[in-house]
């Protein structure tokens, strides 16, 4: 149960009574699932009997979990089951009849090879919504080329837009590939799939493929590239480093301000108290001499100056944050960003911020990660 904002009034989570079984690993599609079970789903977790998925073994270690294993599997059920066994696949199609979402993330194929894949599924319960996540879909040349978030964004021509100082491209913090394109399409088309199943009855077969939905990030460089047969050159566009007012500039301290003054009346507050020379505010006519005054400028004084002068106008600048300063922020304190909790043996955790707003997600502040095979009883 949660509250949707009225203290009189309390809803039901919007997926209660969804069973989803989650056959997935490590990052895309564990999260959305724990999205799906934020919102009130049942998630079933299937692993390998014994030591389970691999994410949990990954560091940080805590008493033998993987922290980011109980961020990622907060409040599902676990299930460990050799897949390889024909009295395993027996019991999880005897479940299916129960089932309203099945996820997986093998290479193609490999589900149908244990008699597990969409067909067999459907076959005994017509409304089931199967989605499948890959890096390249179920079909094409690619299909079968293993890969991670790096080789997406290689594969896709999205590493390509920034160079670093040496002019190889950085890499990448964040995974944009097994969240960006992988967790939320999978989420919004299993929601989707939901709505239509409610008005027609019929469940479906999502084919989720991570490095074309990449494309979606690159708007802009495929609008002027099919529009104008210019294609973006590595930080030569406006949003990749080829403009002063979207960049990222040291201190005189050894730290950092992200200029993203992109709109005019931004920029021309941001001149103002950098003490930008007036000839040199029209950024168009020399981009490369206004680049290097604004450094000249952020650089002569600490990250300390920076935030108290930027904070008193709006320039769309901040000073660059280390994580554990932003975790502490006040703002992200106020809002409750990290107030609910996972537990794990030996452990309390603030759980993993995820999408879904309170009014809409289960009231549960404190939910447990699962031990692997600790719900085989179900089965």
């Amino acid at each position: 149960m949660m509250n949707n904002g009225d203290p009189n009034s309390m809803n039901v989570a919007p997926l209660e009574g969804i069973r989803v079984l989650d056959f997935s690993t490590l990052l895309p599609g564990p999260l959305a699932s724990l999205i799906l079970a934020e919102a009130g789903a049942e998630v079933i977790k299937v692993e390998r009997p014994e030591v389970g998925e691999d994410m949990r073994a990954y560091p940080p270690s805590l008493d033998g979990m993987g922290g980011g294993f109980a961020m990622l599997n907060r409040g599902k059920k676990a299930v460990a089951l050799d897949l390889r066994n024909p009295r395993a696949v027996e019991s999880l199609l005897k479940l299916s009849s129960s089932v309203d979402i099945v996820v997986e993330q093998f290479r193609p194929g490999v589900m149908g090879r244990l008699g597990l894949d969409y067909e067999a599924f459907r076959s005994i319960n017509p409304k089931i919504i199967y989605c499948s996540i890959t890096g390249y879909g179920q079909t094409g040349p690619l299909a079968q080329v293993p890969g991670h978030d790096l080789n997406y964004q290689a594969e896709t021509g999205l590493l390509s837009l920034c160079t670093g100082a040496d002019g190889a491209p950085p890499l990448p913090q964040a995974l944009i590939a097994d969240i960006g394109a992988g967790t939320y399409p999978t989420v919004v088309n299993i929601l989707l799939a939901l709505r239509r199943r409610d008005r027609t009855g019929e469940g479906c077969f999502i084919d989720i493929a991570m490095a074309e939905n990449l494309f979606t990030f690159m708007f802009w460089g495929l609008a002027m590239g099919h529009g104008t047969g210019r294609w973006p050159q590595p930080g030569k566009e406006l949003l990749t480093g080829g403009s002063p007012r979207y960049q990222v500039y040291p201190t005189k301290d050894g730290r950092y301000v992200a200029v993203a003054a992109l709109e005019d009346k931004f920029w021309q507050a941001f001149c103002e108290i950098a003490e930008i020379p007036k000839h040199l505010c029209d950024d168009m006519a020399d981009p490369d001499a206004t680049a290097k005054a604004v450094r000249m400028a952020i650089v002569g004084r600490p990250a300390s100056y920076w935030e108290r002068a930027l904070g008193m106008r709006d320039t769309c600048c901040s000073v660059v944050r280390t994580l554990q300063e932003a975790v502490q922020t006040a703002h992200f304190a106020v809002r409750d960003v990290f107030s609910r909790q996972v537990s794990l043996p030996g452990h309390v955790l603030p759980a993993l911020p995820v999408p879904v707003i309170p009014a809409l997600r289960v009231a549960a502040d404190n939910v447990q990660a699962p031990v692997v095979g600790r719900d085989n009883a179900m089965l």
